[in-house]
């Protein structure tokens, strides 16, 4: 697999990295629902055999869980796996599965201690502050990241979900090697600005949730909707809720017919589309079985023509067009 620069920094990714939110499992309020830790391992294996160098997680993810999978599945073998993971979430060990956010010195210190043990490794190779909150902290969690790096238990410091506002308040602190936007077909805000900032500044640009959550691929359908575990997060969130999932439902299947006239899947042009954009470094893909990773990996790979651009184009113009028409008539009710 192709692999790029991330901004100043000595590593390079593959252009695809493992996500591991959902095999994190549903032991917290934002999970994916129940997940099977051996098929969790089985895919990081897969993930490894088919060519990923790294893998992206947070101590966040299951509380703990998903950084003790990988640790597991790494065994032996962890200096060829680039790791990052992230700081700033924090939770009670009282079984409620609620979280709240910090940014104070003591508990990214506190946090970075517990994942170096989760992971059982010495150096983190790439450390995020999860989210800018609260936003007061920010530079008190920055500075001591840039800490963290000058003792040595951590390579490279990044960020996560951080405006470009922001990025410039704490680029003055210390250099940022990464952010970590959401960025997707559906998710384009980055695009507006942060890209090119990005690019001048020789900060890397690691997109997340390319497949927005699972709406851009082959998997994406009304059954799909409608078996979603009760404690799925995504339960709350607009995009699967009508009139929304309607209108994604309408998108996706014109995007699966252009790229079966491709002989691609929707996830393979989804992720192909992203990587388009020079300033991305890679794209995270979570998976939480091993042929769902496979799926992906073609994308990682693929060069979309400018004729398949222009046909995406047009149909995320159309997508708009009618999320804009169901707006207005809401605003009228």
């Amino acid at each position: 697999m192709k692999k790029r620069k991330l901004g100043y920094t000595d590593l390079h990714l593959t252009t695809i990295g493992q996500g591991t939110w959902a095999i994190g499992g549903d032991s917290w309020s934002h999970g994916w629902g129940p997940q099977d830790d051996s098929n969790s391992i089985q895919t990081i294996y897969k993930a490894l055999d088919l060519g990923i160098n790294w893998i992206d997680t947070a101590a966040a993810y299951g509380l703990g869980h998903a950084e003790e999978i990988i640790r597991k599945a790494l065994a032996g073998r962890p200096e060829e796996v680039i790791i990052a993971t992230k700081c700033g979430i924090v939770w009670e060990d009282d079984g409620s599965g609620d979280i709240s956010f910090s940014l104070k010195s003591e508990s990214v210190r506190s946090e970075v201690e517990a994942s170096l043990r989760r992971l059982d490794v010495e150096t983190i190779d790439l450390y995020q502050i999860h989210y800018p909150i609260p936003d007061e902290d920010l530079e008190e969690g920055w500075a001591t990241v840039a800490e963290l790096v000058k003792e040595g238990k951590v390579r490279y410091a990044g960020i996560s979900n951080n405006s470009l506002a922001q990025l410039k308040r704490i680029q003055k602190i210390h250099p940022v090697a990464s952010i970590q936007p959401e960025y997707s077909m559906l998710k384009r805000e980055p695009e507006q600005e942060l890209l090119a900032y990005c690019a001048a500044n020789e900060i890397g640009v690691v997109a997340y949730s390319p497949l927005r959550s699972g709406i851009l691929t082959e998997q994406f359908s009304q059954d799909r909707l409608d078996t979603l575990a009760e404690d799925d997060w995504r339960q709350r969130n607009p995009d699967f809720q009508e009139p929304q999932a309607a209108i994604n439902l309408a998108f996706v299947e014109k995007l699966r017919a252009l790229a079966a006239n491709e002989n691609l899947s929707p996830s393979t042009m989804a992720i192909a589309w992203v990587l388009t954009r020079p300033e991305v470094a890679s794209a995270i893909v979570g998976a939480r079985r091993p042929d769902q990773i496979e799926k992906s990996i073609p994308g990682g790979d693929m060069a979309l023509s400018s004729r398949v651009m222009v046909e995406i184009d047009a149909l995320l113009a159309e997508r708009e067009k009618n999320l804009a028409e169901i707006e207005a008539l809401t605003a009228v009710s």
